[in-house]
């Protein structure tokens, strides 16, 4: 599979999340065999201002390199020119443009779903990018912004037309946000309507679940985005399933906790105090499931030293 002139270690990516797919996770999740990992999504305008904040986002580590910036907003110029700067760096395997966040205050500013509504801005955009980026363009798309306007379809034969090397399509639409199921068989009219490569988005949080998403879909590789929430290791067992048809034992709960202090103190490396803030949601899903979790949780909750939080979490890892 090429995307553009890029060729991705496997076809097995993690999504872009925004508040979640910082430095340390993208940097766990290619250990755990990620083909591809995306940044959270960046404001084009926060970095064209110079927002110190947004230009953090764009750190890549060697450790997940080539990596892809996804990049949101709705000034054509800006867009552009951001993309040329961003496409220089050695370290981006291509640029992402974000054309699929439901976050109201994103759609609010004619950004992210939002632009589905409005194919011409879109389509403006869109070449712009392309026109001004030194890496591959592609694009994130929804099924639509809501039942009565589903229009991936013809989006994406636009997107194709404007020269973008790939197309991502999360099978639900704006209206939806993340409730309900993906609708795989939209992903699937969007791969037989275009000569890219297409990415599938949605509901793969097991072995299964993915290769079921490529057969149904024939897309040529899939994103996990909630799949992988305190579970990087889907990572490398969805590739070896793919690969060979074994499903690997997940961690047991000992390695689980193990996993989530070593994501503490990248955190904290990374970002210092407020990456222990951050990292308690971490926690919250690498606990999932496992006994007082709850319990530890809210005791995680209440704790701002990331030395104490450790001692917690290698007590609670002697009582399981």
């Amino acid at each position: 599979m090429n995307i553009g002139n890029f060729v991705p270690e496997n076809n097995v990516f993690l999504a872009p999340m925004a508040g979640v797919t910082d430095k340390a996770f993208r940097i766990i999740c290619k250990e755990f065999g990620a083909g591809l990992v995306y940044t959270e999504m960046v404001s084009s305008k926060g970095l064209y201002y110079g927002s110190q904040r947004t230009e953090f986002m764009l750190d890549i580590d060697s450790r997940e390199a080539p990596a892809v910036v996804q990049i949101f907003g709705s000034d054509a110029d800006i867009m552009g020119f951001m993309a040329e700067k961003i496409s220089e760096k050695e370290e981006v395997a291509f640029i992402d443009i974000n054309m699929g966040c439901p976050a109201p205050k994103i759609v609010k500013n004619k950004e992210g779903s939002y632009l589905m509504k409005e194919p011409e801005l879109a389509k403006r955009i869109v070449k712009r990018v392309v026109e001004k980026s030194k890496k591959p363009v592609t694009v994130k798309i929804r099924k639509g912004w809501d039942e009565n306007s589903v229009n991936a379809v013809e989006f994406a034969k636009m997107l194709e037309d404007c020269g973008v090397s790939a197309i991502a399509i999360h099978g639900r639409t704006r209206s939806q946000m993340y409730e309900g199921r993906a609708d795989w068989d939209i992903i699937k009219k969007v791969k037989e309507s275009v000569n890219i490569p297409v990415i599938g988005n949605g509901d793969v949080v097991t072995c299964q679940d993915a290769k079921r998403l490529l057969e149904h879909t024939n897309c040529d590789a899939i994103m996990i985005g909630r799949g992988a929430l305190g579970n990087p290791w889907i990572f490398k067992k969805v590739v070896t399933y793919l690969k060979e048809g074994i499903i690997l034992d997940d961690p047991n709960p000992q390695e689980k906790i193990d996993f989530a202090i070593r994501h503490l103190e990248m955190m904290y490396e990374f970002k210092g105090q407020r990456g222990v803030i951050e990292m308690r949601k971490h926690i919250a899903w690498y606990l999932k499931g496992l006994k007082n979790a709850t319990v530890i949780r809210d005791m995680v909750n209440r704790i701002e030293a990331k030395e104490e939080i450790i001692k917690l979490l290698e007590s609670y890892k002697g009582t399981i």
